[in-house]
């Protein structure tokens, strides 16, 4: 008896695996949809320990607007993992499976699950339950795939392998491409050569000029490295945004600009009385154009300062000279 009820489990497990390799197949990216009864049949309804592992992913449609969620983006990586886990590892096939689950499908998987906020992933181990599964730190979601491929790593054993991304342009997009280059490359030459190129408009490096330069003081590079939103959803009225961040540990996309373009405004002026102003023969237009220049680029600062002083609480104090006491 107890060998053909270790046989019945046995054949049980291996039918449940050919399922889900079935749907693992099925799925372009490798990832299983779950729902509350599929999660019965394959975590809560066969005892530990199971021959295998899920990741499993929860999402919600109605929140994929939230922009500062990033969960359509992080659903995206999540795919990317699974596919590079099945195409590195196809001797591995069985072991782990990546899944996920929609909210409006999975409320009662989410509930007992105890999810109450999103992203939220889960890896559910051959010999865990549904409250001891072990979830993803929030603070690992940054780095996007590659900190997902090492969470799996570190709680599974299994190697994820390179991580790989569909290529930006597909074969027929980089033929044509090259097709029209082959095209336009003696015409460019011929301009080049002519002197006739946008290359040769002192007003196109005029206005590079002036971008680098407000890509520079707005913080831009930072927005794009921490892939930092615009602006925020006032928690308190979700019909208000949040523009400005109080708090030195963050800074959204939309007070850097603000800051970048008070800075711009500040060098634009700088440049016009030290290049354009001088050209002016009229000394009393001089005076005038300098004088509110100058109250311009004294409010633009003031206002910095006021920002930089609410956001970090550090006063910043002019100091008269000692001798002038």
């Amino acid at each position: 008896m107890v060998a053909v009820s270790t046989a019945t489990a046995s054949d049980d497990e291996d039918e449940r695996v050919s399922e889900l390799l079935s749907l693992q197949s099925r799925s372009k990216s490798g990832v299983i949809r779950l729902n509350d009864q599929s999660l019965a049949r394959y975590i809560t309804s066969v005892k530990p320990p199971r021959p295998y592992s899920i990741l499993l992913f929860f999402d919600a449609a109605q929140l994929h607007d939230k922009a500062e969620l990033r969960l359509t983006e992080l659903r995206n990586e999540f795919s990317i993992v699974a596919s590079s886990f099945i195409s590195n590892n196809p001797s591995s096939g069985g072991k782990l499976f990546f899944c996920d689950m929609e909210f409006k499908e999975s409320q009662l998987s989410f509930s007992q699950f105890g999810v109450n906020a999103l992203p939220h992933i889960r890896l559910i181990g051959p010999n865990m339950g549904l409250k001891d599964s072990q979830p993803m730190d929030q603070g690992d979601f940054s780095r996007l795939a590659e900190s997902m491929a090492e969470f799996v790593e570190s709680k599974t054993k299994l190697s994820v392998g390179p991580i790989h991304r569909p290529p930006l342009f597909s074969r027929n997009q980089l033929i044509l491409i090259a097709v029209v280059l082959l095209f336009w490359i003696p015409f460019f030459v011929k301009k080049l050569l002519a002197g006739q190129t946008l290359l040769h408009d002192p007003k196109l490096w005029l206005a590079g000029s002036v971008f680098v330069y407000f890509f520079s003081v707005s913080g831009a590079m930072h927005n794009i490295i921490r892939k930092m939103p615009m602006f925020l959803v006032d928690r308190n009225d979700p019909s208000k945004l949040v523009f400005f961040y109080q708090g030195s540990g963050m800074q959204l996309g939309a007070e850097g600009f603000a800051v970048g373009f008070l800075y711009t405004v500040v060098g634009l002026l700088l440049a016009f009385m030290t290049h354009g102003l001088v050209r002016i023969s009229n000394v009393s237009v001089q005076r005038v154009v300098m004088i509110f220049a100058l109250l311009v680029s004294f409010l633009a600062v003031k206002q910095v300062v006021y920002l930089d002083n609410w956001k970090t609480g550090y006063g910043i104090h002019g100091f008269w000279p000692s001798s002038w006491n």
